[in-house]
């Protein structure tokens, strides 16, 4: 069910973390490296309000290491035409109906380990 793929800063995703905190309509910010990489992303700089045009999408799962955010995230997407291929900076975008899914189903503190290919 989940897709990893993305620029370079996938190849540093963590390999176990944990479910640190879970979000429905998660808001947005775009970090520096994210910005420096595409430019108009600047205009988020102070965030990006949860919502349809949002690109966290309905929900969002924080991964997190010893008790700190790691920055990469599962998420949903409102481009579903965009997932698996190199438009990510390191996060796992699922479809909205199936990242609701998970949100559901899976508690905070769950462990989580991903697999690159």
């Amino acid at each position: 069910m989940l897709w990893a793929s993305g620029r370079a800063e996938a190849t540093q995703l963590p390999r176990l973390r944990v479910i640190g905190r879970k979000e429905p309509w998660p808001s947005w910010t775009p970090t520096a490296n994210m910005m420096r990489a595409v430019p108009h992303y600047r205009a988020y700089a102070s965030g990006m309000a949860g919502g349809t045009e949002n690109p966290l999408g309905a929900r969002a799962l924080y991964l997190y290491r010893d008790g700190e955010d790691t920055y990469f995230r599962l998420h949903g997407t409102n481009e579903p035409d965009t997932i698996g291929t190199a438009v990510s900076s390191g996060c796992i975008r699922l479809v909205n109906q199936d990242i609701i899914d998970l949100y559901n189903r899976v508690p905070v503190g769950a462990p989580v380990v991903v697999l690159q290919t």
